[in-house]
């Protein structure tokens, strides 16, 4: 196996320096009988890549200077996965993962999965074991759209057994494709079985268009209001989030309402397409930039300055050039649910127009991601998946990591906020009235359209039966609420030479 070198900034203990005074110490490679192949890809590539990299002792570039150690290391937790939860991810990541199949993961982030097309909400009630689940809505053309179940829909139960915070994931995400929910009422304040039964079969290899809804809506107090649920950024979709817009421009719209109340993120770069659809294709006005590790931040710049800003953009990556509204102002409905991706959407327009946010408060998730995979020869991006060399990954390791690798701050040099953005206005879903999704009366929208109209809204009353679900289907998705770079990252040549 070729001998990998990493490169690390000069303070770094052993090794040769190039001629930017750079030391590049020799990479320990563990002892070839042991067993721990999957542990050495996570260890190296995360060594490398990782936003926390100096904050966690044991990827330090100077941890281990002998394969002995360097193997014990790696052999001191049998299960990949329990050694990069306890050795290597830093205490403050809330949200870097590992999945055991490259392809399942990378799957995920073209929004496919093995799914039954039904999107819930799981609620606990402090103190009581028991979960119970609500229906957020139904994918079209899915196995659940042609059952008696929709949006609002209660249930507490698969198969007969009570759902709970320990078996959720067992009932519902287990590998039997078939499961029975067993539906509930809402009885006061109270979630009742009801007998109910409703069985549902998953799918393999579904994909969700992300673009849920669109209507306009005429005349409302003078404008035209356009409105999309968007529940992904899924770079595969970009056309159709294109063409959507195309729709909203020939309507004449002039005011919009984009709902992310279950979008938990996904391509960055959708994101910004998703901005400049908005606020218009300004070329020469930044969108975000990107804050990395030392090391990598040093190098992508290499001496430019603005290397790693993302400007508003004028065209989709097939050339096709964007419709865009213009506009100076953007309602958008959210919810806890609201996540990185749709975040960046937020941070990246605050400095240029009105972001009014209707709803409940955002997730709080900056931080951008890489897919990492047993790649470690990839020229100038060792380590990052790329579909067209899947047959270069290492075939006796199919694990992958999803792994925090930077934060993004906007054109003010602002980050998003790790604890979320606050609603400009309070609006809770609430499982007695979640109201049918782009319907006008239905009460986030409703709000929104009230805002746009100028008529003076109700005294807002927080629901007794608040839907403020502690996880969802979208995030228990491969793909969980990621933000990720979908652009190519490449290290300069000046900083790879003396790679061997």
């Amino acid at each position: 196996m070729k001998k990998w070198l990493f490169i690390w900034i000069a303070f770094a203990i052993a090794g040769c320096t190039n001629d930017d005074g750079l030391e590049l110490p020799d990479t320990i490679d563990p002892d070839p009988d042991a067993d721990v192949v999957v542990q050495d890809f996570m260890w190296k590539s995360m060594n490398l890549w990782y936003f926390w990299q100096a904050d966690v002792p044991d990827l330090a570039d100077d941890a281990y200077t002998t394969t002995e150690e360097y193997t014990d290391f790696l052999a001191s937790e049998s299960d990949p996965g329990a050694f990069f939860d306890n050795r290597l991810r830093f205490s403050e990541d809330r949200f870097s993962f590992y999945n055991e199949d490259y392809t399942e993961l990378t799957q995920g982030l073209a929004g496919i999965s093995r799914s039954n097309g039904m999107a819930y909400g799981l609620i606990q009630y402090t103190g009581d074991p028991n979960l119970f689940g609500y229906v957020r809505y139904i994918l079209p053309d899915s196995d659940a759209s042609t059952k008696d179940i929709a949006r609002g829909d209660l249930f507490t139960g698969v198969n007969g057994v009570r759902l709970t915070a320990e078996n959720y994931r067992e009932l519902l995400l287990g590998e039997d494709p078939t499961y029975t929910l067993n539906m509930a009422d809402l009885q006061g304040n109270d979630v009742v079985p009801n007998g109910r039964e409703v069985t549902l079969t998953k799918e393999e290899n579904l994909q969700e268009d992300p673009i849920f809804l669109t209507d306009v809506f005429e005349n409302v107090g003078g404008e035209t209001v356009g409105y999309m649920m968007y529940n992904r950024f899924v770079n595969e979709f970009d056309r159709e989030l294109n063409d959507a817009f195309g729709f909203f421009a020939a309507s004449g719209v002039t005011a919009l309402v984009i709902d992310l109340r279950y979008n938990p993120g996904g391509s960055a770069n959708t994101a910004r397409l998703l901005a400049s659809m908005i606020y218009g294709t300004k070329t020469d006005e930044v969108f975000s930039e990107e804050q990395w590790n030392d090391y990598i931040q040093e190098a992508l710049t290499d001496g430019d300055p603005d290397a790693l800003k993302e400007f508003f953009a004028s065209a989709v990556s097939s050339g096709v050039t964007l419709n865009t509204l213009n506009l100076d102002r953007v309602y958008l409905l959210t919810t806890r649910s609201t996540a990185s991706a749709s975040e960046l959407v937020i941070n990246g327009l605050n400095p240029y127009m009105d972001v009014i946010k209707i709803g409940t408060r955002t997730r709080g998730k900056n931080e951008f991601s890489l897919t990492l995979v047993d790649d470690r020869d990839r020229t100038g991006a060792p380590y990052i998946y790329s579909p067209e060399r899947e047959g270069d990954i290492n075939s006796e390791n199919t694990w992958a990591i999803q792994a925090l690798v930077g934060r993004m701050k906007n054109a003010d040099g602002v980050f998003g906020d790790p604890n979320g953005f606050t609603p400009d206005i309070e609006v809770q879903e609430d499982l007695g009235n979640l109201g049918v999704l782009g319907d006008p009366n239905e009460p986030l929208l409703a709000r929104a359209l009230q805002e746009i109209s100028g008529v003076a809204a109700k005294r807002y009353i927080q629901p007794a039966m608040a839907a403020e679900p502690f996880t969802s289907s979208n995030v228990l998705l491969p793909l969980k609420d990621n933000m990720f770079l979908d652009k190519e990252i490449k290290i300069p040549e000046r900083f790879l030479k003396n790679f061997q």
